[in-house]
């Protein structure tokens, strides 16, 4: 009796005999260079891919990676920021309601032509000239009619974004391609008012205003995600664009503010 009151606890406490979960990983064999739930190259849950990892219940390093929430996946669209949800939602709102007060103008013109748009303040500040030029109807119809259509769709995929919805790659492949198609129209238009037209107007110069952060962070938003691929050579310089991009679109304006008061500063 004493010898069995002096006796240490059973062996399946002191370590005779070892619970499932402990006899599961002794029964895997050190590798050579470290204790049992480390490889010869690294900490646990490190391995060479796709084969089991020493530590872990039979996991690979691939199952173990952390994915880029922003790399597009086979199934689902890719997410975008605050910042590009409200750039989407903000220019595309302006840009019709700019699109809109135009396209109300020209059909007074149309009906009316001695009407004069509230937009008409002197010889330089004026649209009136604009919508009956041949500028103003570029591909056989007024221009105003694919802003209303282009910005309806901008606003519309804004607020999914900030909703939280994932558009697809192609989706964002498309937006990039209207976005730039959009800023060489813009650039074209500027050319026209400051050296054919010899005009300003009020409501076409709030579209170029827009226009161009729409572009500017759309395309950041797909350079950023790789939906735009850029090389790993150029990822630095992207770097440098997305911490400084608030300098370039402010030299962008500037340069454009420039060529306006170079233009229009004799009257």
């Amino acid at each position: 009796m004493e010898s069995e009151a002096g006796a240490g606890p059973p062996d399946s406490l002191a370590g005779g005999a070892r619970s499932p979960a402990v006899r599961r990983h002794s029964l895997r064999a050190a590798p050579a260079g470290g204790p049992a739930g480390e490889t010869p190259d690294g900490p646990p849950g490190t391995g060479p891919p796709g084969e089991p990892l020493a530590g872990t219940d039979g996991g690979t390093a691939e199952d173990l990676r952390v994915p880029d929430p922003g790399a597009p996946g086979p199934a689902d669209g890719v997410g975008a920021g605050r910042r590009t949800g409200l750039v989407l939602l903000i220019t595309g709102l302006i840009g019709w309601l700019a699109a809109f007060r135009l396209t109300v103008d020209a059909d007074a013109l149309g009906a009316d032509p001695s009407y004069v748009p509230a937009c008409d303040i002197n010889d330089v500040v004026g649209c009136g000239g604009l919508l009956t030029s041949w500028q103003g109807s570029l591909l056989g119809f007024s221009n105003m009619l694919l802003g209303l259509g282009a910005f309806a769709v901008v606003a519309t995929l804004g607020a999914a974004v900030l909703g939280g919805a994932r558009l697809h790659r192609v989706l964002w492949l498309a937006l990039q391609t209207g976005t730039v198609a959009g800023l060489l129209f813009v650039h074209w238009l500027i050319q026209q008012s400051l050296y054919e037209l010899n005009k300003l107007c009020p409501y076409c110069v709030v579209v170029w205003i827009i226009v161009i952060p729409l572009f500017w962070y759309v395309t950041l938003h797909n350079l950023e995600h790789r939906i735009i691929p850029v090389p790993d050579r150029g990822r630095k310089a992207l770097q440098w664009v997305l911490d400084t991009h608030w300098v370039i679109l402010g030299a962008w304006y500037a340069v454009i503010a420039l060529l306006v008061y170079l233009r229009f500063q004799p009257f």
